[in-house]
């Protein structure tokens, strides 16, 4: 079975973030970036499937030469081989056209459900429909035997247990392993991806259909008027802010 898991490289939530150029472009000075934590759960369960059943399990991004260290980092928690399209990643619609050039080689397509940047939750169903694929969004768990796949997805108010067919594209995320399963690379793990193959693919030129206009940080918290009495609060609701 040859397993494509599609990285996603994000910055780490613990990064303050700001905006140049008038609001539309993000600044990415002094930002650590890590791998999308929804991708994350993926390559760890494409790991058991290569360490149990003998997948060839291979990683994609979209991205220019600073987005290598997170497919490093994906060789060094075992992945044999890893493919940058050298293209910046602009949209969901040009990066699924993109990934989905190379994924319709592969039985089983892993994505995360979103990246946790733009949160568009789109491009493992584009890739899906692109390449003919049976798609399995918000995927906690996965099973294959032979062409068979059985998949849980969370649903509103419970979950849902699917069968089908390779080949298949998920959208998985928190579930689909414990994260106590989660690898950190070791010392051997990093010195063997520095031999495994990190292949350039050109882009087939995918046009994208939206374009980010401005960004807008949330507003700064207001100030908080502290109460000593019911009476006072009623008052404040009543008078201020005019909710009673």
């Amino acid at each position: 079975m040859k397993i494509l898991v599609c990285i996603s490289h994000v910055p780490d939530t613990t990064s303050k973030i700001n905006f140049t150029d008038g609001d539309t472009k993000f600044d990415t000075n002094g930002v650590q970036f890590v791998i999308n934590p929804n991708d994350e759960f993926g390559l760890t369960r494409a790991m058991w499937f290569k360490e149990k059943q003998g997948a060839t399990v291979h990683v994609v991004n979209v991205g220019g030469a600073e987005t290598e260290p997170t497919l490093r980092k994906a060789l060094a928690i075992g992945a044999d081989e890893a493919i940058r399209v050298n293209t910046e990643a602009t949209d969901g619609f040009s990066v699924a056209k993109e990934l989905a050039e190379v994924a319709k080689d592969y039985d089983l397509i892993i994505g995360g459900r979103e990246s946790i940047d733009y949160n568009g939750g789109m491009v493992p169903g584009m890739i899906a429909e692109l390449i003919g694929a049976n798609f399995v969004n918000t995927c906690i768990s996965l099973e294959i035997d032979g062409d068979t796949a059985t998949a849980v997805r969370e649903i509103d108010g419970g979950k849902e247990t699917l069968k089908t067919s390779l080949p298949l594209v998920i959208g998985g995320q928190k579930g689909l392993v414990e994260e106590s399963d989660l690898r950190i690379p070791n010392m051997r793990g990093i010195m063997q991806a520095r031999k495994k193959p990190l292949n350039v693919k050109e882009p087939m030129g995918a046009t994208a259909e939206t374009n980010a206009v401005q960004f807008r940080k949330p507003a700064p918290k207001g100030n908080v008027k502290l109460v000593d009495t019911v009476d006072e609060l009623v008052d404040l609701l009543h008078n201020e802010a005019k909710v009673i």
